[in-house]
């Protein structure tokens, strides 16, 4: 009898941390039209959806072509001569990125880091926006600096910002940083740029300028509203498990990646556990009525939860919302 060879063990799948640059490229290009493309049909079907349109003047009404509720009554009262409203195409879409990348956005304890979980839902929001004439642009909140990409269009631009952010620099990298803007002054900042009404999503932790008293709210609450007025924005909150509650592990450090204040705890302690948790939970609450209150939609991603699955349910959600408000709508104009 001849000798059988041995089946070759299968591979591990890497995490995405371990992949060079190109390969997490890859990686999360595969991920995103596999595994979303396919469920989130339309090329009018973003991660918003909502009119994300702008008046662009008004022509004659064509019966049987346009609909009653775009009808532009100031105009017709004028000319007599019946008018609908023009509108730029949903196609036709600029989204301005804020992505921090700050000290504490450098923690993870599950497959990806913050950080890396970040990069993700820029692809995310990078390839599923993507189309003609739609033009994407960010600024990138890093430990020594703002950085801004302007906004471009095309697949090689995307890649470009991606390979940019896997690359920004961390707090490590030099032992003196220089003290930078917060993210209340970069969404000031965002909000001089983005001139034309579009999306803008803001991806973050955030936990800078968050008061230690709830009834007070956030530094960045009023910069974020301001942007809301304009502009359909997405905030995407990005958690850690342990940032949610605390193993028994016995005695470990605990460091804040903003300060670099140390602080010795010991997790054998339940009653610790208990009070951690629930401060963080209170944390949580509090960061989303701040984001309800600035008016922007809410996406929370976590480093131990698939976070494709929870993009798609946010997109469901939001098209049902859409949905059960059209009828509204229409009876209002009605």
């Amino acid at each position: 009898m001849g000798r059988r060879n041995p089946t070759p063990p299968v591979a591990a799948d890497p995490m995405l941390a371990d992949l060079t640059p190109g390969q997490r490229l890859r990686r999360l290009e595969l991920t995103v039209t596999r595994r979303l493309d396919g469920l989130l049909h339309g090329e009018r079907h973003g991660l918003l959806p909502g009119p994300g349109s702008e008046p662009a003047g008004s022509r004659e009404y064509r019966p049987g072509e346009d609909e009653v509720r775009r009808m532009d009554w100031s105009v017709t009262a004028r000319t007599a001569v019946p008018h609908v409203r023009e509108v730029d195409a949903d196609r036709e879409l600029t989204t301005w990125l804020l992505v921090d990348a700050s000290p504490s956005m450098e923690y993870g304890t599950a497959e990806l880091d913050k950080r890396e979980l970040a990069v993700a839902a820029v692809a995310t929001i990078g390839f599923l926006t993507a189309g003609p004439g739609n033009r994407l642009g960010a600024q990138v909140l890093t430990p020594h600096g703002l950085h801004r990409v302007p906004a471009r269009g095309g697949r090689t631009h995307l890649l470009g910002l991606l390979r940019a952010l896997l690359a920004a620099p961390r707090a490590g990298d030099h032992p003196d940083p220089a003290p930078v803007a917060g993210l209340a002054d970069a969404l000031a900042e965002v909000r001089r740029v983005a001139h034309r009404r579009g999306l803008v999503v803001v991806v973050s932790d955030f936990l800078d300028g968050l008061p230690d008293d709830a009834r007070l709210p956030a530094r960045w609450e009023r910069p974020l509203r301001r942007l809301t007025v304009r502009h359909q924005v997405l905030a995407v909150e990005v958690t850690d498990p342990r940032e949610w509650e605390l193993p028994d592990v016995g005695l470990i450090t605990l460091v804040d990646p903003e300060t670099g204040e140390h602080r010795e705890v010991w997790t054998g302690d339940r009653h610790l556990r208990e009070r951690y948790a629930a401060a963080a939970a209170a944390q949580r609450e509090q960061v989303r009525h701040a984001l309800r209150r600035a008016g922007a939609t809410h996406l929370a991603l976590r480093t131990d939860r698939d976070w494709t699955v929870d993009i798609v349910r946010h997109v469901h959600a939001q098209r049902r919302l859409a949905s059960a408000a059209a009828p509204a709508r229409r009876g209002g104009a009605a």
